[in-house]
């Protein structure tokens, strides 16, 4: 991530308050921090391989800020609702003042000028394609940016989350074409606010079914979506998460971004760690965008793979019987 924060530290453009606690909203892992307390900061990150990063760095972590803030920095989400209502957040629990930080994909400008039209702005500061500027906090400017919760066919959803605004169409194609029994134990790896899950619940012969998600606000409208008393919630990796037994089943749409890039990486590692989390005989559906070069992977992870669906857009892929196992 781009040094605007410590350029603009270091230069004099700004200067944090002396004393009291920074909240620091959405830093990714390779954000530089460099210039600020660690002391004195709390990360607030819904997203666990943050999360777990920035706590093995010694900073105080948490997934929901624990104010009041001297001041508070916002590093921007892609999703234009997240990015207003972590603004919100921030303007309502700090006295001194609020710092966003955004490269120009990520709508800086925009916002930039939405923020001018409620206050004025301290000061900014452009560079490496983006943009940082700050000014004093003041709640009731920007209490209409609150998050609120949206219905989605009786589905709950928050700003931010993966297909907010509505049904996932690859993970409704996936939804369709599940078999009607899976197994007693069951994962929805990238569980997101529950859709999928909803649907293997509806399957016979369950016994468990873990949802594994990443993002802890999408796992948090998961919770209120799946009242199953079979599910169990997982606020995880995928890539790293290990169920408490063998599965006899994993589904998942994997994602394939990391922040607005393409990362293929993502569903290929997904499948390799769905194939360590199922039983010899276990079973694999997924659903993925046609061009995703997952093939070699799946060669390598199962010994059977067919595509029994599918359309111009999206590819549905059956694996079974898993060779790989995690050591």
């Amino acid at each position: 991530m781009s040094p605007r924060l410590s350029l603009a530290l270091s230069e004099g453009a700004l200067s944090l308050p002396e004393t009291g606690r920074i909240a620091v909203f959405g830093a990714s892992p390779d954000a530089d921090l460099s210039a600020l307390p660690r002391a004195r900061c709390q990360i607030v990150t819904p997203l666990r391989p943050a999360y777990d990063h920035w706590r093995a760095q010694g900073y105080e972590c948490g997934t929901d800020p624990a104010g009041p803030f001297a001041c508070s920095i916002v590093f921007l989400p892609r999703a234009k609702a997240a990015a207003r209502a972590v603004i919100a957040q921030a303007m309502a629990l700090t006295s001194g003042p609020v710092l966003i930080d955004g490269a120009k994909t990520d709508g800086i400008d925009s916002l930039l000028k939405e923020v001018r039209k409620r206050l004025p702005v301290s000061g900014s500061l452009s560079k490496a394609h983006g943009k940082l500027f700050w000014l004093p906090a003041d709640p009731a400017a920007f209490s209409d940016w609150v998050a609120r919760p949206s219905q989605i066919d009786g589905f709950t959803t928050l700003p931010g989350v993966f297909s907010a605004d509505g049904v996932d169409p690859a993970s409704a194609l996936l939804a369709s074409a599940l078999p009607a029994r899976l197994g007693a134990h069951v994962a929805d790896l990238g569980a997101g606010w529950g859709y999928l899950s909803s649907a293997i619940l509806s399957r016979g012969d369950l016994a468990a079914l873990h949802l594994v998600e990443a993002d802890e606000v999408a796992l948090r409208c998961a919770r209120l979506n799946v009242t199953d008393p079979r599910a169990r919630f997982h606020w995880a990796d995928a890539r790293h998460w290990q169920p408490p037994e063998p599965l006899d089943t994993v589904v998942m749409n994997p994602p394939f971004h990391t922040g607005r890039s393409g990362d293929p990486g993502l569903g290929q590692a997904f499948i390799t760690s769905a194939s360590a989390m199922l039983k010899p005989s276990g079973q694999l559906w997924m659903v993925a965008n046609r061009h995703l070069p997952y093939e070699d992977t799946l060669a390598q992870s199962f010994r059977e793979i067919t595509e029994p669906s599918g359309d111009s857009r999206f590819k549905l892929i059956h694996a079974a019987r898993p060779t790989r196992r995690r050591a």
